[in-house]
């Protein structure tokens, strides 16, 4: 949720001078549950994130999250107009209450204020990942080439990743780096079962490279900066269009299916057509494309929108990444 409203503000901030403000919320347990129409402030477990009085409203407002609809909608209302008002995901309510809407494609959501974008929104660069490798460089500058990124994902309401699955993957994996004498970096989610963690971290960890155990500063930028190739599991549609900004062959594992993959296929489909992802296949065959710069459109689309010129000196601006 927070990397899709700092992608965003970090986009809208490289095109014109801004100022980006982070508030987090969240709703008491025992009034999450209620519908967005009938939620108010005070049954915030966080401080509210409006300004107070005799401050000024931001010129931007970008939230993301169920959570923060109920605010989105007010903050657009309280504000007088002064503050537009931008939604990332479907908010499942009509788009026309915001001032647009950033959604990804593989939803199918239109409308005059959506911006439809491949993915979603999230914060990597090419200066990102570069300015993270140096801090990680001892252990990834000696490691050979090709150098493999695999982010693995987990059990999710569409997949699943079993001990079985995870051996054949890793085995799959395993055989395709040692083919090519490469290395291998390799990161797991939150989500991945530890049976499943277990098996791969087992069959994978005589390869050369380096499978993060979640110990210390979090290097998957640097992987990123250090892939020649991407592995990424199907059930993350961030995973799949983070890796496809790197503008480096992204190759797609297969997981289990619980359900029809749905959206997922979709969000697939549509990176293989733009020549950017392909299903793995056990090779590490070698493609170029032009990497996606989805986050920066839509960046581009809510200025436009605004009525502000990008890539032009103005006012600062305060971005209020309500997540």
């Amino acid at each position: 949720m927070e990397n899709q409203a700092l992608g965003l503000a970090g986009a809208v901030a490289r095109l014109t001078p801004s100022i980006i403000d982070i508030r987090r919320v969240k709703w008491r347990p025992s009034f999450d549950w209620l519908p967005v129409g009938l939620k108010a402030q005070w049954m915030l477990a966080s401080e509210a994130p409006f300004p107070a009085d005799g401050e000024t409203w931001p010129d931007l407002w970008i939230a993301t999250g169920r959570a923060t609809l109920p605010l989105s909608l007010a903050a657009r209302r309280l504000s007088g107009g002064r503050t537009f008002v931008v939604q990332t995901q479907d908010p499942r309510l009509d788009p026309a209450l915001f001032d647009r809407v950033v959604a990804p494609a593989h939803d199918g959501l239109t409308g005059a204020n959506v911006v439809s974008i491949t993915g979603s929104p999230h914060r990597i660069t090419s200066q990102i990942l570069a300015e993270a490798a140096p801090a990680f460089a001892g252990r990834l500058d000696p490691l050979p080439h090709p150098r493999v990124a695999v982010l693995i994902g987990g059990r999710s309401k569409a997949f699943d990743l079993t001990p079985d699955h995870a051996g054949l993957l890793a085995d799959r994996i395993a055989q395709a780096v040692r083919t090519s004498g490469g290395s291998l970096m390799l990161t797991f989610s939150r989500r991945t079962p530890e049976p499943a963690k277990a098996v791969m971290t087992e069959r994978l960890q005589a390869l050369p490279g380096w499978l993060w155990d979640g110990e210390g500063p979090n290097p998957l930028f640097a992987f990123l900066h250090a892939a020649d190739h991407v592995l990424v599991t199907e059930d993350s549609a961030n995973m799949a269009a983070e890796a496809a900004s790197t503008g480096k062959p992204v190759h797609v594992l297969p997981m289990v299916a619980l359900k029809p993959p749905g959206k997922f296929a979709r969000l697939h489909a549509d990176l293989v057509a733009r020549g950017a992802a392909r299903p793995f296949d056990g090779s590490l065959e070698t493609w170029t494309y032009s990497p996606l710069a989805e986050t920066e459109r839509a960046a581009r689309e809510v200025l436009k929108a605004m009525g502000r010129q990008a890539s032009v000196p103005a006012a600062a601006s305060t971005v209020p990444a309500a997540v």
